[in-house]
């Protein structure tokens, strides 16, 4: 059974914007095979919380922890486990799709079950669309694009911010698909989402802000 030194860990978090309060007391304890999903209204603070859980964003109180640790206190090594998408694709928009993952590749390598064209082949993206500068695909299709970085990805936790947005019902599906996979194998996935999310046969815990 996995311990807590294991997984990730909120502890009381809290985080300002300005003068006003998103949140505060946030705790969680997410193990091996286990997925966060993170509810609330617009603006109460779930991408800020992922921010947060990714060291971007400094809380005003509280503390992350991966495997026990402060990840203030060692943050080099615990960026090398995860793997965070945000609302916005986070891809290179005058590179090709195929470009930008070799590209992400040399930066975090890969988990070897892969290669970058089987990864866009799997993740729907049409044959034609691989080798054409990014800024002429659609906003699916980017989407598509920035989200077959996790294919890729040997890092244990995924960080996903609205992953389902601009999708198709297809693309949604699939999306489930690969989070039901990477429990399976023992990862840990934080994601938020206005959807509702079909990830039958895998842990799921539930924290709603707001």
């Amino acid at each position: 059974m996995s311990t807590v030194a294991e997984g990730l860990s909120a502890e009381a978090l809290a985080c300002r914007r300005a003068e006003r309060t998103l949140f505060r007391d946030v705790s969680f304890m997410l193990r091996s095979g286990e997925v966060l999903q993170i509810e609330g209204p617009n603006g109460c603070g779930k991408t800020t919380l992922l921010r947060t859980l990714c060291g971007l964003t400094r809380p005003a109180a509280g503390c992350v922890r991966w495997a026990g640790e402060d990840i203030r206190d060692n943050y080099a090594a615990y960026a090398t486990e995860l793997v965070y998408v945000g609302h916005h694709a986070g891809i290179k928009e005058e590179l090709t799709p195929l470009e930008n993952l070799v590209f992400a590749a040399a930066l975090g390598g890969t988990n070897g079950r892969v290669t970058p064209e089987q990864a866009l082949q799997r993740i729907g993206l049409p044959f034609e669309c691989e080798d054409i500068p990014c800024r002429k695909l659609s906003a699916g299709q980017r989407r598509r694009v920035a989200l077959a970085r996790l294919l890729l990805s040997s890092s244990r936790l995924w960080i996903l911010d609205e992953p389902f947005t601009a999708l198709d019902v297809s693309g949604r599906g699939l999306v489930e698909s690969l989070l039901r996979e990477h429990a399976a194998r023992g990862g840990m996935a934080v994601v938020t989402s206005h959807h509702a999310v079909d990830l039958a046969g895998s842990t799921v815990q539930q924290l709603y802000l707001g």
